[in-house]
């Protein structure tokens, strides 16, 4: 079993490594329902206890499928979360199209922004619904980057309401930046913030700002897209390897394969280095990768588990490729079975 992190004194427990189900969602390719649950299959044998799903991940289809597999598991034995902030409106009139947001579904619902409390009350009403769930664990504010105001006023009240309901297990908000989510850890109650991107082996924004304030305020923070969407998810990342859901630049795919050749030194790979990275800070419970087949989900649990001599971090900086303030403290190395 994979050890598990406590999130504060809510009950909650993360296993260092989670399963993000974006690709349940059709995210760029379409799946069917059988390999999203032999995915999910895959993860468990892994040892993978804690799962996250959003409505905006394929309008509604990731959470149906995670829901459909996570229901034949003790109930109490996993964790799961999902996000509010979009809600999912039905539209018909663009059904016959695809949605035009990165997942190869019909676009049957159209996503509108919504953080007020009502909003919050219906989109986790309609979460438990599609993923047929008695509660989710956790519940994250999803991409509030524009609704600063209306997330903190309205929707984080409402969800810390639920909390203390005990309706939900922990609160907290997911985001693409590590500044807003500094704010969150600093300003208000939040439990957990899952930062997607901003603290990998390609770069480390959050180690300036979110992960010291979640330090100091006991904030668990979940570490998503650790290989920066798949630049760092390759031995020696390929030509076509994307960066932030985009095609990486000549400069980045430079500087990851000369990470991966100092890896290769060590004796191990860019994936394995790069999980582990990630998980040298003491503020990171978790770490969330995306998987969309039953080998992906196979091979992070043999990553994860990979063992990364800690002086390939001092490596990576003498040769330019890591700062020194990036450069993590002892234990003498890294990984997380």
């Amino acid at each position: 079993m994979i050890e598990t992190t406590a999130v504060r004194a809510t009950g909650v427990r993360l296993t260092a490594l989670g399963l993000g189900a974006a690709p349940a969602g059709n995210l760029y390719r379409a799946t069917t329902d059988e390999e999203a649950h032999a995915t999910f299959e895959a993860a468990w044998a892994a040892g993978i206890r804690y799962f996250d799903t959003a409505p905006h991940y394929g309008l509604g289809l990731s959470e149906r499928r995670l829901g459909a597999f996570l229901r034949t598991r003790p109930r109490a034995e996993l964790v799961v979360s999902t996000k509010v902030g979009r809600l999912l409106v039905p539209s018909p009139e663009t059904a016959h199209h695809t949605d035009p947001d990165m997942f190869e579904v019909p676009a049957t619902a159209r996503r509108v922004w919504d953080f007020s409390r009502e909003g919050v009350l219906r989109s986790l009403e309609a979460s438990l619904d599609r993923a047929g769930l008695d509660r989710f664990d956790v519940v994250y504010l999803h991409d509030p980057d524009d609704h600063w105001d209306q997330a903190v006023g309205e929707a984080l009240p409402a969800l810390l309401e639920l909390r203390e309901q005990g309706v939900v297990g922990a609160v907290g908000a997911g985001m693409n930046q590590s500044a807003m989510l500094t704010r969150f850890v600093r300003e208000t109650d939040v439990d957990v913030v899952m930062c997607a991107g901003r603290f990998t082996l390609l770069e480390q924004p959050a180690l300036t700002d979110l992960l010291p304030a979640a330090a100091e305020r006991g904030v668990a923070v979940v570490a998503a897209a650790a290989y920066n969407s798949g630049i760092l998810a390759y031995d020696t990342p390929p030509s076509d390897a994307t960066y932030d859901y985009a095609p990486a630049t000549a400069g980045l795919l430079d500087r990851a394969r000369r990470i991966a050749a100092v890896c290769g030194d060590h004796g191990v790979t860019l994936p394995q280095a790069a999980l582990a990275y990630v998980r040298t800070h003491p503020a990171v419970a978790s770490t969330v990768v995306g998987l969309g087949t039953p080998e992906q989900a196979r091979q992070a649990g043999e990553r994860a588990a990979a063992h990364v001599p800690a002086g390939l971090w001092r490596a990576l900086a003498d040769a330019g490729l890591l700062a020194e303030t990036a450069v993590p403290a002892p234990p003498e190395a890294t990984g997380v079975i």
